[in-house]
């Protein structure tokens, strides 16, 4: 692998972190409430993915410019997936176009329509538990076919 192969690979992770970001700024906002415990959840995602305090600021003045990027691999897409139902229950109120979003974004990333929902939900569960993406990850995959 040389310099330029490695710099493409920054450049696509950077691109599938602000995808990420845009997302979970969209299940935030779809309610219509950008609450404190979405911002903060949104806050610590991009530190997490290392996207700075103005980039996010940048992000979220306008979702339009960043384009939506399928995350790779089955753990990335979970992960990310899990940051999209945290958001849409952080408020202890999930509203019904947030649950859309997510089954949309689920869906886009390639699991199967029939069991997103159900996906989800268990998801859903293991956040309120304090159960991580990982050992929900390994939950879902062992209780459903999750992929087309």
């Amino acid at each position: 692998m040389n310099v330029t192969d490695i710099i493409d690979l920054v450049k696509l992770g950077k691109a599938s972190a602000k995808s990420h970001m845009r997302n979970l700024i969209e299940i935030a906002a779809a309610d219509g409430n950008l609450g404190t415990e979405e911002q903060r959840l949104l806050e610590y995602a991009a530190l997490r993915n290392n996207i700075s305090r103005d980039e996010l600021k940048t992000i979220q003045a306008n979702t339009a410019k960043v384009k939506f990027e399928v995350p790779r691999g089955d753990r990335e897409k979970f992960n990310q997936l899990y940051d999209l139902v945290h958001m849409m229950s952080v408020d202890k109120n999930v509203h019904i176009e947030e649950l859309r979003l997510c089954e949309i974004f689920a869906i886009r990333f390639g699991y199967r329509k029939e069991v997103v929902r159900e996906m989800i939900e268990l998801i859903r569960q293991n956040i309120e538990k304090w159960i991580g993406p990982k050992e929900t990850m390994d939950a879902v995959v062992k209780s459903m076919k999750v992929y087309e």
